[in-house]
């Protein structure tokens, strides 16, 4: 087993049982592209069994901080079923769930999304890359399922020096498939939709949006970047009367309409524009126009701590011109899936728009991801994704 020692005083995070060992961390040691490395301390004790990543800032990801775990296809056949079987104890209102959500159940790099009878993996480590036939045989096992579906073209692949791959690794069949969340069904596409078809991690905002058009009448709703209509159909089944759905992409609108279709709503309940999500608040502006409740929930604006300054300009201007267009008492549901965005400063910049828009309101529900997606004590990292309810006053 070879073995990579750590410059002194950098085994904190690892006593702290955080997976991540950076580059500027290790003094000495190489590996090939995910094989398996002894981590140990400058003082030569041991830390970790991780996989090693030769092209990566993050240089090596932890499997066990137990020195005497074997990290062998034994290992991963239990890692997958803790997984699994920890969903069972989550209150998980759909036929389709996250089973395994990376560092948070101990597999770094690993996704994997159940839609029904189908399974979709992301490989996005070396190591998980490295393990895929073991980890994809464990998934099936494990499941009882026969269908394995590949989607590892995330940008994140090139970063670990792995070419992108997609496709059926086992059984075959459909990529066109429908999900049923809460009182409604949603048609997604494993092949290609974003991330493995669909976002799957704000089940909990919709059913949540959907209680509030339902308790609060409201009568016009706004949701922008609204990819194939999730929060839409949520707004439609609460009873909102009319909903404005906003994205750039057309593909995702027609999606979007056949949802609200599929859920038997008429389509005069719904509008859909093709357009630029910024341009339109701007124009809705100039129109004079107003909504009840408005849903801002756009792509990553800052993917690292790198690009946190210009995405925090971005996230700034359009929850600004989201509360000009809110009426009093109407809600904003807003988020942001950035990772270099922490709650803290996602807090700071939707109360900053909201004194740059004259408009105050109170912060009614704090949002993360739903609990299959679950961030752990050992690793906070695991909370990309942050939302907050607010009510203009």
């Amino acid at each position: 087993m070879k073995t990579i020692r750590l410059r002194e005083g950098k085994e904190r995070s690892l006593l702290r049982r955080h997976p991540w060992i950076f580059e500027s961390a290790i003094a000495k040691g190489a590996a090939d592209s995910g094989e398996t490395v002894r981590v140990e301390s400058s003082a030569g004790e041991f830390l970790a069994w991780a996989a090693f990543s030769p092209t990566s800032k993050i240089r090596a990801r932890a499997w066990s901080f137990d020195e005497k775990q074997r990290i062998d296809p034994a290992f991963f056949a239990a890692a997958v079923e803790r997984a699994v079987a920890a969903r069972a104890r989550f209150d998980i209102q759909s036929d389709s769930m996250r089973l395994v959500h990376g560092e948070s159940d101990g597999l770094p790099g690993l996704i994997v999304d159940r839609y029904g009878d189908t399974l979709v993996a992301q490989f996005l480590s070396s190591g998980a890359e490295r393990w895929k036939a073991v980890l994809s045989d464990a998934l099936l096992r494990v499941t009882g399922l026969e269908k394995l579906y590949e989607r590892s073209d995330a940008s994140s692949r090139a970063l670990e020096g792995l070419p992108e791959h997609t496709g059926w690794l086992r059984g075959s069949g459909a990529t066109e498939l429908v999900l049923r969340e809460h009182q409604w069904t949603l048609a997604l596409d494993i092949a290609q939709g974003h991330k493995t078809g669909f976002y799957l991690d704000q089940r909990d905002s919709r059913k949540k949006f959907s209680d509030y058009c339902k308790r609060l009448q409201f009568a016009r709703v706004l949701n922008c970047y609204c990819y194939t209509g999730g929060f839409t159909v949520a707004a439609l089944c609460g009873g909102a009367a009319h909903v404005t759905s906003i994205d750039s992409s057309a593909p995702a609108l027609e999606k979007a309409a056949a949802n609200v279709a599929r859920n038997g709503f008429a389509p005069e309940r719904a509008d859909f524009i093709d357009a630029d999500v910024n341009a339109s608040l701007r124009q809705f502006l100039e129109q004079g126009r107003s909504f009840d409740a408005i849903v801002l929930d756009p792509p990553k604006f800052a993917p690292t701590v790198a690009h946190a300054e210009r995405a925090a300009r971005a996230y700034k201007d359009i929850n600004r011109l989201a509360f000009k267009l809110l009426e009093p008492g109407g809600v904003l549901f807003t988020y942001s899936c950035s990772g270099g965005i922490s709650a803290d400063l996602f807090h700071k910049i939707v109360a900053g728009a909201g004194s740059d828009a004259g408009v105050d309101g109170f912060i009614t529900e704090r949002m993360g991801g739903a609990s299959d997606h679950p961030m752990t004590i050992a690793f906070p990292e695991g909370e990309y994704l942050k939302g907050l309810v607010v009510m203009r006053r």
